[in-house]
């Protein structure tokens, strides 16, 4: 017995080529719509996960946007530093849980360097919910060692006991795009670096940069200064620190909190206070990260809406394809009224091919939709050292794959009621 899925297959078989091309038209629609809806909310977990367990950023950046990109996400290096007294007079001002001073500017082979304090390691968490941990070695415990990031250590073949040495600046692709005057980088050869410590990747921009102590990188800027005053000056230690040389990018703050909570009361009232300081910016990473995505939104409603316009199309290319097939199906359809068919069963025929047009595609859409996100995690992962986990909600994946073939039945309408509308003795006529 001959039955409509018999009938519906052998007329998609009959078309190979138009069938497939219209598939993979479809497939791209709901892979690009797909992967747009999972790297969203994925991109915004990585970026709250960078922040850590931090309550403020101080730097002397121009907005609390950059200076959250530039002391988190390491965007490019702070440009004006914060002297040595203001962060004690900011450490002072409240008890905090911890007050780390950073400082930015070097890099290794391409890499961010960020000079600070052990209690880098011991009280901030680039994830709430995961101290930092260790692959091999251990954290810095005096001057000129230096702890690696998992994904630097990767790319640039970094092992525990390597000798190195740092560069002062970083090229910045973004500023030399703009025409701006771009510090040409140049080595620190008076002062090795040795690697003590290789970190467990965290899922953060920290994994590409490098981390060292704070005077280590106060002394070798200070061995540059007194070179220029002196090219025959000898080895710059400590002791030849000058209040000019102790100078940093930012401070990471948590207040005081009870136990097993992040939040305090008093948390607005000390933003409120440092803000009164225009020396410094002040900067919530939460509510800066949700100002970006605010940002980001308005783009990604534009890239939600070109996805849209492809599955627009993509419905008209299922339209095209019936419809086109039409001309030479007539005699086939005219046979089938002969053999008992009625109009209504035709018409639901050619519909009901359009939607399986659409469930393959949207099947194939979503096969396309977690290759390209796994492709998207993967330069994410090398360009920003973001770890982004995206995964294809059930809710809005149904959602999508319903919507598909609701269209693509949508767009079978057309070729559906010329199909219903066929003439039988006119197309049963001997050809030729």
């Amino acid at each position: 017995m001959l039955t409509d899925f018999t009938i519906i297959r052998r007329s998609m078989t009959a078309r190979m080529f138009s069938t497939v091309t219209t598939i993979m038209t479809v497939a791209v629609a709901v892979g690009l719509m797909l992967v747009l809806l999972s790297m969203r909310d994925a991109g915004r977990r990585a970026f709250e996960r960078g922040s850590g367990n931090m309550h403020m950023l101080v730097s002397a950046d121009s907005n609390a946007l950059t200076a959250i990109l530039n002391g988190i996400f390491y965007a490019e290096p702070p440009k004006r530093p914060i002297t040595w007294d203001k962060f004690n007079q900011i450490t002072r001002s409240y008890p905090w849980e911890y007050a780390i001073p950073t400082q930015q500017g070097d890099s290794y082979k391409g890499m961010p360097v960020m000079a600070t304090t052990p209690e880098f390691f011991s009280k901030f968490s680039p994830d709430p919910e995961y101290p930092w941990r260790l692959r091999e070695g251990r954290f810095f415990e005096k001057p000129f060692e230096v702890v690696v990031g998992a994904t630097a250590a990767r790319t640039r073949g970094m092992q525990v006991g390597d000798s190195l040495y740092l560069t002062h600046g970083i090229e910045s692709r973004s500023a030399a795009r703009r025409g701006e005057d771009v510090m040409q980088p140049h080595e620190h050869r008076d002062f090795a670096y040795t690697v003590v410590g290789i970190l467990e990747p965290t899922g953060t921009a920290h994994d590409r940069a490098l981390f060292t102590d704070l005077t280590s990188s106060w002394i070798i800027h200070a061995h540059d200064r007194r070179k220029a005053e002196d090219a025959a000056v000898a080895i710059t230690t400590a002791d030849d620190l000058i209040d000019a040389d102790r100078l940093i990018t930012g401070i990471y703050l948590r207040a005081l909190t009870r136990s097993g909570s992040d939040a305090t009361a008093v948390l607005a009232q000390i933003f409120d206070s440092l803000r009164r300081d225009t020396s410094i910016t002040v900067a919530q990473p939460a509510q800066q990260i949700g100002n970006l995505f605010n940002i980001v939104s308005n783009i990604d409603q534009i890239l939600l809406g070109m996805a849209g316009v492809v599955m627009l199309s993509s419905g008209i290319a299922v339209m095209l394809a019936l419809y086109n097939s039409m001309e030479q199906r007539r005699r086939q359809i005219a046979v089938l009224r002969v053999l008992g068919c009625s109009q209504g069963r035709i018409f639901g025929l050619v519909v009901t091919e359009s939607a399986m047009i659409g469930l393959l595609g949207a099947i194939a859409g979503i096969a396309l939709s977690v290759t390209g996100a796994q492709i998207v995690k993967a330069v994410m992962r090398e360009r920003l050292g973001l770890v982004i986990n995206p995964t294809l909600g059930l809710e809005w994946t149904l959602a999508v794959v319903l919507g598909t073939v609701a269209l693509a039945a949508l767009a079978g309408l057309i070729p559906a009621i010329l199909a219903y509308r066929t003439p039988v003795a006119k197309n049963l006529k001997p050809i030729g």
